[in-house]
């Protein structure tokens, strides 16, 4: 099983709206157990926690997202503008035991 972590580091008062952003766009996508924002530690943070199969898998799901499809176009109109509330981001992949 692996587990992902997308962290963004968002530009002051924006780590709210982009977890509703997130919640929005990831909460029905298939892989997506948690958005969380920060409590503790580093400031403005808000992380994307996923779980796959595989990393075929989620292989599989990013090139999905990268597919000129209709929904995905869709999405990109809703969501102009998401970059500009985060500062930079990471990724990190797990694999639980």
């Amino acid at each position: 099983m692996i587990i992902i972590h997308d962290t963004f580091v968002c530009k002051p008062g924006n780590a709210s709206k982009v977890a509703k952003m997130c919640k929005e766009w990831m909460g029905e996508k298939e892989g997506v157990l948690h958005i969380m924002t920060d409590m503790t530690g580093q400031y403005h943070r808000v992380i994307l926690v996923s779980q796959y199969e595989s990393l075929a898998a989620y292989e599989e799901k990013m090139k999905k997202q990268m597919e000129d499809s209709e929904e995905n176009r869709k999405m990109g109109e809703k969501f102009a503008g998401f970059q500009d509330m985060y500062l930079s981001g990471s990724r990190e992949i797990f694999k639980a035991w």
